[in-house]
């Protein structure tokens, strides 16, 4: 596609501000002085192929930015008009350009936290495992927690962890190892014995505590049962957690990620204080300190949503430029890779095992019910089909208790869905919050977990969702995948599992279009924040993604392109 081809013959520009809009960046950034009758701006982008996401001007070849919001877009004599003294030119040779981009699902200071930890992601055999936690034990100090994760057992062919691999270099050191989907964790025999978890507990409600044909735990702690543990490991120090957001935000930067929704240090069996507690002593420290570097969208658990509600109603949805208020978030289930995700059927090597409900269903409904009459917007955790369609049952009783309006009720993953129910999606105006990169990891296990049969069809149904009208919204649920969305999109256009020549499930594969608007003006649209991000149009804020490539049709054939340079509001953050 040539790159002028690529450009409307005429350009409107509408600028439109409502009243969510987040704070302009500067005193200087005023609507008087963005509306003035002759705006000069700061930075004019040209020569290149810019990928808007806003279906009314789908492509152009410059832009113009002043006072950190998007000025102009179009052709190059159009936005040439606005440059004037002062105004910084960037020819970007035909490089293509797309909006700053949106992950809709990530857990930001525990991957930062993650990022100085033991570090398992990838490892695929039972020896590097040990290596890896006797290097960490050299390490550290005799009676300090050992702490760490992103294994996945089925790399190593599918044989769960234990105690017993790690105790005899682990004597004197508790140990805490979570599984990538943060649904299952490893504890060697010194983290059980401190917690008093032994033969003689029984599993709480909604968890299971894993045992040895002759009843004795073997370390392995599912969903609701790491409650039992986690209590006892130290808290993260203040300075730890800002060290990590800082870390986190660095490399998201590196990835083309200018906002992400971010739903804290709240998983199943941890406490809901801790997202309280980020956002007191590392977000708004980083506000005010002005040392935030992306634009973050908070969820909060969803048993404290009246503090939530209190909050909003002193402070607004949007406290700054950088931090915006979004909703809260409850888990109606566990994870396929933990065998806890909830089936209709059970799983294929466990007859008797339909995977668990972790929250009780009336309390669900309860709690979702008061938040979505308060106004609040809801996202619940749901991965199996059965816990797919429950959701979505209650959301559609929820809708009929409190009445219709633009509530944008999430189910976060989406998963595995019963036939039919990826339709009612768009039906019930559902957002499908999505991670394409899981499905990688996954491919192997769910045909082995679930079946040929039932893994074909119901896996990962996105093009199926789109199809109905749903609103798809990527993102990575990192750190238990890569923060990478450029790889995200590759794998939503591709769907080719590592060790496979083919797709899984081809159907469902997405066009380059539809993947990175997911990422981008749906992703936005997803957490009510698309009336300043998401897309690259006139008063919107100036955050894009400058990539590698400088041919479209190859882009959009391959979908491989690298990061070369990420501006938020209009100035260059990486790098």
């Amino acid at each position: 596609m040539k790159l002028y081809a690529l450009v409307s013959a005429t350009t409107v520009v509408v600028f439109a501000f409502v009243l969510r809009s987040w704070w302009t960046p500067s005193s200087s950034s005023s609507s008087s002085s963005f509306f003035s009758s002759s705006p000069v701006a700061d930075l004019v982008v040209r020569n290149a192929v810019i990928f808007t996401s806003d279906d009314s001007l789908p492509f152009a070849n410059s832009m113009a930015v002043r006072n950190g919001r998007i000025l102009r877009v179009g052709n190059h004599s159009f936005v040439q008009e606005v440059a004037g003294h002062g105004t910084e030119e960037l020819n970007l040779e035909g490089k293509v350009v797309v909006p700053g981009f949106i992950d809709s699902h990530v857990h930001l200071i525990f991957g930062g936290l993650q990022m100085v930890r033991v570090e398992l992601r990838g490892v695929n055999q039972k020896d590097e495992f040990v290596r890896k936690v006797k290097e960490a034990v050299r390490n550290a100090k005799e009676g300090s927690w050992i702490l760490g994760g992103g294994w996945n057992n089925d790399l190593w062919g599918g044989e769960s962890p234990a105690a017993s691999w790690i105790d005899d270099i682990t004597p004197s050191n508790p140990v805490w190892l979570s599984r990538m989907d943060g649904h299952m964790g490893l504890a060697n025999s010194v983290a059980l014995k401190l917690a008093g978890i032994s033969s003689l507990l029984e599993d709480p409600e909604g968890g299971t505590i894993i045992r040895t044909a002759g009843g004795e735990p073997t370390g392995l702690l599912v969903d609701s049962a790491m409650k039992l543990l986690v209590p006892w490991i130290p808290e993260v120090s203040v300075n730890e957690r800002r060290e990590a957001l800082h870390r986190a935000s660095n490399l998201a930067l590196t990835r083309g990620v200018t906002t992400v929704v971010d739903f804290g240090r709240y998983f199943t069996g941890v406490s809901a204080e801790l997202s309280w507690e980020d956002f007191s002593d590392v977000y708004q420290w980083a506000d005010t300190s002005r040392k935030m570097m992306i634009r973050v969208c908070l969820f909060f658990p969803m048993e404290t949503w009246s503090r939530l509600l209190d909050l909003i109603e002193k402070m607004g949805h949007a406290m700054s430029q950088w931090i915006y208020l979004g909703g809260v978030k409850a888990f109606a289930d566990g994870s396929l890779g933990s065998n806890s995700a909830l089936f209709y059927e059970p799983y294929v090597e466990e007859p008797q095992n339909y995977g668990l409900l972790v929250t009780e269903i009336d309390s669900l409904f309860n709690m979702t019910a008061s938040s979505d009459q308060s106004g609040l917007q809801v996202a619940i955790h749901a991965i199996g089909d059965k816990a797919n369609d429950l959701i979505l049952d209650m959301y559609e009783s929820v809708i009929s208790t409190n009445g219709m309006r633009d509530r944008r009720f999430r189910i976060e993953h989406a998963q595995h869905l019963a036939p039919g129910s990826d339709a009612r999606f768009g039906q019930q105006g559902i957002v499908a919050s999505v991670q394409p990169k899981h499905l990688l990891d996954d491919a192997d296990s769910a045909i082995k977990k679930l079946g040929m049969e039932r893994a074909q069809k119901e896996s990962y149904l996105f093009r199926s969702l789109l199809a109905g009208n749903a609103q798809l919204a990527f993102g990575s649920d990192w750190p238990v995948a890569d923060i990478n969305p450029l790889g995200a999109i590759r794998t939503a256009m591709k769907r080719i599992p590592p060790g496979w020549n083919d797709a899984w499930i081809p159907s469902e594969c997405l066009t380059l279009n539809d993947a990175l608007k997911a990422h981008t003006i749906s992703a936005a649209h997803a957490c009510f924040l698309d009336d300043d991000l998401g897309s690259l149009s006139p008063g919107k804020l100036a955050d894009f993604v400058i990539l590698s490539t400088d041919s479209w049709d190859e882009f959009a054939a391959q979908g491989s392109a690298s990061v070369e340079a990420t501006y938020v509001a209009g100035l260059r953050a990486y790098p």
